[in-house]
């Protein structure tokens, strides 16, 4: 197939320009035909039912590699059409496809995701963007440049909850912030060595179209499909590309941050196989209008985490949330639970905030109102891809225990030469 070429060289795209989606993509019905790649677990059933819920949404194809997975979203969404290779469906039914949506292991996020875009199709694709840095800044590019349509998969972004917290930040309830400290307890790491032989391939599984463009590795049941991919180097980026993105997110917006000057990371030494199951990330950021110029960023996940810090000491002696992030300003604290609203916290007391209005945003809906030309989303690859680049950056520092990292923004490289070997991957051909 033609279009598989394109993975051979992600800095060969096209730079012309076309016209967003929203312009000629429509349906006779004026409906929004929408595809589905990964469509299992908890976030694949979730993203498709969520993207579906919009009333001007038809569900048009579904694909995935696991046909227990494609049979039970053709059971709910029956007048689809169901593939197990995104490249085929592409193929059979590209004109016909309005948008894509996708929710597949790390590894795949980039050459679906490209591949779309390439089609000129609106794209949501599930966090973290992309599993190098290299596809990040490809994806970056091309979105761009050529005007597409798109929105990360971080569905907290468009929360009231995360977002009072930008407005309270950004209004200097605390001041400039000279440190945040974010965690979480989760372990998407494997301290064990690399699994040896092999076990028999399921048959309802497509284990080539699984591995995709990833390096070929003999099936072994339970540890990488459906649920513990995130644990291994070469498909997920760990707790820190899991949940560090979701914590990430809300500060990084809130303070208007770039891509980060330096990182180090203290964690066991490297495998070669599977992430660190504990890891303590110090990153050095520009500073912004709204950090001090010494601005730094603490990431603590694992069992246990976090360390204990002043920092972190609460009110009334209180336990942590089991997630979240600290601001910590030259007037206060402001803790922001995950999934929950911030507490301003001023001379170790907590203090009464005044929430502004925020309008209600369904970030799934957002999205197709975009390709309706009604909104504009707001975790555009644009902005996705350089949060993305900023956690990548914590996970290959990972391979490096406890030294510190240069990072050169402009040209996409460290001062390393060794660490630059990780920033992108040679694709196979599957």
């Amino acid at each position: 197939m033609k279009r598989r070429d394109f993975i051979k060289n992600l800095a060969a795209f096209s730079s012309v320009t076309i016209l967003p989606s929203s312009v000629w993509a429509l349906t006779k019905n004026g409906k929004i035909r929408t595809a589905h790649i990964g469509v299992g677990g908890m976030m694949g059933m979730a993203d498709l039912t969520s993207i579906a819920s919009h009333p001007m949404v038809e569900v048009t194809a579904l694909c995935d590699v696991d046909s227990n997975y494609l049979t039970a979203a053709q059971k709910a969404f029956p007048r689809a059409k169901g593939f197990t290779d995104y490249r085929r469906m592409f193929d059979a039914l590209g004109k016909a496809i309005d948008a894509v949506v996708i929710t597949t292991p790390d590894h795949t996020h980039a050459p679906a995701s490209l591949m779309a875009m390439e089609m000129g199709k609106p794209v949501y694709c599930q966090k973290p963007l992309t599993h190098h840095v290299s596809e990040a800044r490809a994806m970056r590019k091309y979105a761009k440049d050529n005007n597409i349509i798109t929105q990360m998969g971080i569905q907290c972004h468009s929360s009231d909850m995360y977002r009072q917290a930008v407005v309270l930040i950004q209004s200097g309830i605390i001041g400039k912030i000279n440190c945040v400290r974010a965690w979480s307890p989760k372990n998407w790491g494997y301290d064990g060595p690399a699994p040896s032989g092999s076990d028999p391939i399921p048959k309802t599984l497509d284990w080539n179209l699984w591995l995709g463009t990833s390096p070929e590795r003999p099936y072994k049941e339970g540890l990488y499909h459906p649920a513990n991919w995130r644990k291994v180097l070469d498909y997920g980026c760990g707790t820190l590309g899991d949940m560090g993105v979701h914590i990430f997110d809300t500060p990084y917006t809130a303070l208007n941050l770039d891509v980060p000057k330096t990182v180090k990371t203290s964690c066991r030494k490297p495998t070669g196989f599977g992430h660190p199951e504990n890891n303590l990330v110090e990153y050095q950021f520009p500073g912004t209008d709204y950090t001090t110029d010494k601005f730094k960023w603490i990431w603590y996940d694992g069992p246990g985490a976090p360390e204990k810090h002043k920092d972190l000491k609460l009110p009334n002696d209180e336990k942590l949330p089991e997630q979240g992030a600290m601001f910590v300003g030259e007037k206060g604290n402001l803790l922001l639970p995950h999934w929950d609203y911030p507490k301003l916290i001023v001379d170790g007391k907590y203090e009464k905030i005044d929430f502004p209005t925020l309008e209600k945003v369904d970030h799934y809906h957002q999205f197709i109102d975009a390709c309706l030309g009604k909104a504009e989303c707001s975790a555009p690859f644009t902005y996705g891809a350089k949060l993305t680049e900023a956690i990548l950056l914590g996970v290959i520092a990972n391979r490096f225990p406890k030294k510190k990292l240069h990072w050169d923004i402009k040209n996409a490289k460290f001062a390393e030469a060794e660490a630059n070997l990780l920033l992108k991957t040679k694709y196979r051909k599957f």
